[in-house]
């Protein structure tokens, strides 16, 4: 089993890696943990309240359930990842069977803001993309997936995302055994680490 950790700041191009990784290696090698599942449950807040919410901080998230999750994969065991939604700010009493697998990416814009996530990814990689391609991509989710005008998304952009992502995000790059420029647009270095995955796991 190979544990990939596949961090970078907000908007980045994250999940586009992560797709496409999945699209190049064979079926049902890969499992994915993402870190958004793992929020921390605030439903029982106020409107007010959850609008406060900083989830660009890394004491927004669970770690602790996470890495226990992880753990268990690597144990061979099916976990029940949480379904978090980000307009009430709970966790809905569903959740999502994962199956341990070849392949486990844990994907998240903070997870190697944890040392005990860090130690258990054999291989660390970091999407990396140009600040206003980022404030592009994060308005245009905000907008159309979270609800937000772009009024608040602008507001939530300064307030939250860029003074977290210069604080915690940017200096976890030093972790990163891999770096990928350009974000999800860099074809050639996904092919290139897809490339490697396969070759260590001897999966194809």
């Amino acid at each position: 089993m190979l544990i990939i950790g596949i961090a970078g700041g907000s908007g980045s191009g994250k999940t586009t890696v992560v797709r496409r990784i999945i699209e190049l290696l064979p079926q049902k090698a890969v499992s994915v943990i993402s870190q958004d599942s793992y929020y921390c449950d605030n439903g029982h807040l106020s409107e007010e309240e959850r609008a406060k919410i900083n989830f660009d901080h890394p004491s927004s998230i669970e770690f602790g359930l996470l890495v226990k999750h992880l753990d268990a994969l690597i144990k061979g065991q099916t976990i029940e990842m949480p379904i978090y939604s980000y307009l009430t700010c709970a966790r809905a009493t569903e959740t999502i069977p994962i199956h341990p697998t070849n392949v486990i990416i844990v994907e998240g814009i903070l997870i190697y803001t944890d040392a005990a996530l860090r130690k258990r990814l054999n291989v660390k990689v970091f999407v990396d993309a140009d600040s206003d391609d980022r404030l592009m991509r994060i308005i245009r989710r905000d907008t159309v997936e979270r609800g937000r005008s772009l009024s608040q998304a602008l507001g939530h952009y300064e307030t939250y995302v860029k003074p977290m992502h210069l604080q915690f995000i940017e200096p976890t790059k030093r972790y990163a055994d891999i770096i990928v420029p350009q974000g999800g647009e860099n074809t050639v270095a996904i092919d290139f680490l897809t490339s490697r995955i396969s070759h260590k796991l001897g999966i194809i």
